[in-house]
């Protein structure tokens, strides 16, 4: 098996581009209030080039989140304790829970779009994947005996940034993160 092919010049320079006014307008104007035609304007690219890359406004949400979910993959994998090894279970259990609450905050919006784009969306992304696998195996070492793949979808549930959103809005982002908290740590 070879390499994977490499991005053309060009086409790195326009995902740069698009990415970068991507994130300019959802921070000045609110995820809502940002079309893919001025995402194009704003980045002096085609329609087409930013359709055929990112689909649709959810796929650039995803490229958006992608590099600060890859951070926190790698804090999980390799950083220090307790959110890297070298801890208890239950304490990397809360470590993760407090960091993904601290990622999902700073970019509700976006991990919003990205999660409701279609029927199941947040089930079907890579990220959620592997927040899955990290809290199922985490949960089989904390409670042994437990049926963890299950479990883990119901601890990370209250995370999902439909129901954050609501939480935020009625009662602030203190309380909610505090509610959250509470279900890991009891």
């Amino acid at each position: 098996m070879g390499e994977p092919p490499r991005e053309r010049a060009d086409a790195a320079r326009n995902r740069t581009k698009v990415l970068a006014a991507a994130a300019r307008l959802f921070r000045e104007r609110g995820v809502d209030g940002v079309s893919m035609d001025a995402v194009a304007a704003e980045a002096g690219v085609g329609k087409g080039t930013l359709f055929r890359r990112f689909g649709d406004r959810s796929g650039l949400a995803v490229a958006l989140l992608d590099e600060r979910e890859r951070e926190l993959q790698e804090a999980i994998l390799a950083g220090p304790a307790p959110l890297g090894p070298g801890a208890r279970a239950a304490e990397r259990l809360t470590a993760f829970v407090e960091a993904y609450l601290d990622y999902l905050l700073a970019h509700l919006d976006l991990v919003r779009m990205s999660e409701t784009a279609s029927p199941g969306a947040r089930y079907r992304i890579g990220a959620y994947r592997f927040w899955h696998r990290h809290v199922a195996i985490l949960l089989a070492e904390a409670r042994p005996g437990c049926d963890a793949d299950p479990l883990a979808h119901a601890l990370l549930a209250p995370l999902a940034a439909e129901h954050m959103t609501a939480l935020v809005a009625e009662y602030g982002p203190a309380r909610a993160r505090k509610a959250v908290r509470a279900l890991v740590t009891g």
